[in-house]
């Protein structure tokens, strides 16, 4: 049982800080401070989906019923791991703004 929580725990801090990194360098060659954030949700996607990424355009129905049988299968632990993903992008943006505002225009 306590193996599970710290797996949890890393899994947790992994995603966070991987999708942070990931917004922050995103947010810094675009310059588009919100992109990751509202590209996340397709990461998410194609994170946890069994179908094909082209068969949601030619089997749409299929594919988005089997999407959606998937979302409600996902555990708890499934998806606090995949909200800290989320918050990381999030906290990225934050940060870049922040940057920007004190002056740092490489940003």
């Amino acid at each position: 049982m306590d193996f599970m929580v710290v797996q949890m725990i890393l899994s947790v801090l992994i995603f966070f800080v991987m999708f942070f990194g990931i917004a922050f360098l995103l947010n810094m060659l675009l310059r588009m401070t919100w992109f990751m954030a509202i590209l996340y949700p397709v990461v998410v996607v194609l994170i946890i989906d069994e179908v094909g990424f082209f068969d949601y355009f030619t089997e749409s129905g299929t594919a988005f019923s089997a999407l959606g049988d998937k979302i409600i299968s996902l555990h708890a632990a499934d998806i606090i791991i995949l909200v800290s993903g989320l918050a990381g992008s999030i906290v990225a943006g934050i940060v870049i703004k922040f940057l920007r505002k004190n002056g740092y225009q490489m940003f």
